[in-house]
């Protein structure tokens, strides 16, 4: 694999918090949370009532006519993706600028167009499959997301889906900087979406004990690393980073936010729910993150972690920290923004990644809220208000980990 930096030039978000990245950042920073009472009749059925919700729908943002042929995921990457490319300047970019035939895009969903896929087997089974919408297929494939994106952007290389559940927008990243590396790009727009607040996967998630069912403040209810955890919230959104190698990118002069190290990605091979209890396949995640990255443990300042306020995923990813960065583990500003967004499920790791992008950025780590208990069995030094970070060349690391023990550790450095 060539030497060749990768950097990040564009960010775009959609968020339970926030309708674009100023918003989100913003609410992020600033402790405020998304998640929210559900108001449809279907919730009183459900034994949860709460999910963190976008704060702007998706039909405010794009043109009516092409919301009504994406699925609601689909929708939601549109809206980060349209926000990511304008900011990266290459929306309006001079002509001849970018050679389309190595721009590529790689963004990832956990369970992709479900909305569209329920909402149609209602069709059938109530009028028949006369009924059933034609632009059923290309709505609920998985892929949807990645092939509008690249119709939206003329992307002519690759243009890939990675499917790894929660890991699933961190694993589009190592992906689409693995494109670049290779050679066979210069720019990839990659990230993750989801929208699964929906009936049958709450009702699912519910019954395997995955969701919390704490009916308190909703706001109050994600609370990673605290003694009364007792499962995610589930969000939807998106997030969005254009990857540029940094050749490509000065040449242009184009900003850059961060820099992409590396990444490492790892399978439990232990349980198709549960992570491994001893956290070693995620650890083995972050030390090949680390090597690839050619940083140190002492070079970490910073980990947005995977943290869901999961009773046993929180402290398994306590436990790969301090195996991972030895002594160094205390001396690292740790955060969960899912206190806040709850849990974007194959477009969490995107989300988390820009907030990593911001927090190397801004040198600011966002808090986490609702950490009113430190579980003792948790030693980290958890931001629970805005911490400063160090000037200088520091690094930070976003965490990803997914059913079926998908492990995906993504290196950011300062630029």
């Amino acid at each position: 694999m060539s030497s060749k930096r990768v950097v990040v030039t564009g960010l775009g978000v959609t968020s339970p918090v926030g309708g674009d990245v100023s918003s989100t950042w913003d609410a992020l920073v600033n402790g405020r949370s998304g998640v929210r009472a559900l108001t449809e009749d279907w919730a009183e059925q459900l034994p949860v009532k709460i999910a963190a919700r976008v704060a702007v729908e998706p039909t405010e943002v794009l043109e009516r006519v092409k919301a009504r042929r994406l699925d609601r995921s689909a929708q939601l990457a549109m809206v980060a993706a349209m926000e990511a490319w304008a900011d990266s300047g290459l929306a309006d970019a001079a002509e001849g600028t970018i050679d389309h035939d190595r721009l590529g895009v790689a963004f990832a969903s956990g369970i992709g167009g479900v909305q569209t896929l329920l909402d149609n087997y209602d069709v059938l089974r109530e009028k028949g499959p006369r009924r059933v919408s034609p632009l059923a297929v290309p709505m609920l494939m998985a892929n949807a997301s990645a092939a509008n994106i690249s119709l939206y952007v003329g992307a002519r290389a690759a243009v890939n889906t990675p499917i790894s559940a929660c890991a699933s927008g961190n694993e589009a990243i190592s992906l689409a900087v693995d494109q670049i590396r290779l050679g066979r790009a210069d720019i990839v727009v990659a990230g993750g979406t989801e929208a699964a607040i929906h009936p049958l996967p709450m009702a699912a998630f519910a019954q395997m004990m995955a969701l919390s069912k704490n009916d308190g403040d909703p706001t109050t209810v994600s609370r990673p690393w605290d003694t009364a955890r007792d499962g995610f919230v589930l969000g939807e959104g998106a997030g969005c980073l254009v990857l540029e190698s940094e050749e490509h990118a000065l040449a242009r002069g184009a900003r850059i936010y961060a820099t992409v190290l590396g990444a490492g990605i790892t399978a439990d091979s232990h349980d198709i729910a549960q992570p491994d209890p001893a956290g070693r396949g995620g650890a083995r995640a972050i030390v090949r993150a680390l090597h690839e990255a050619d940083v140190s443990p002492g070079d970490i300042a910073h980990i947005n972690a995977h943290a869901t306020s999961t009773p046993q995923g929180d402290i398994a990813e306590g436990l790969m920290i301090h195996a991972t960065l030895g002594s160094h583990a205390g001396d690292v500003v740790v955060t969960s923004t899912k206190s806040m967004t709850g849990h974007l499920l194959g477009g969490a790791g995107a989300l988390e990644a820009v907030a990593t992008v911001l927090a190397l950025h801004h040198r600011v780590v966002p808090p986490t809220i609702n950490l009113d208990d430190l579980d003792p069995q948790v030693e980290l030094d958890i931001a629970t208000k805005p911490r400063d970070l160090p000037l200088g060349d520091i690094a930070a690391l976003n965490n990803s980990f997914g059913f079926g023990g998908a492990n995906v550790a993504v290196v950011f450095g300062s630029h």
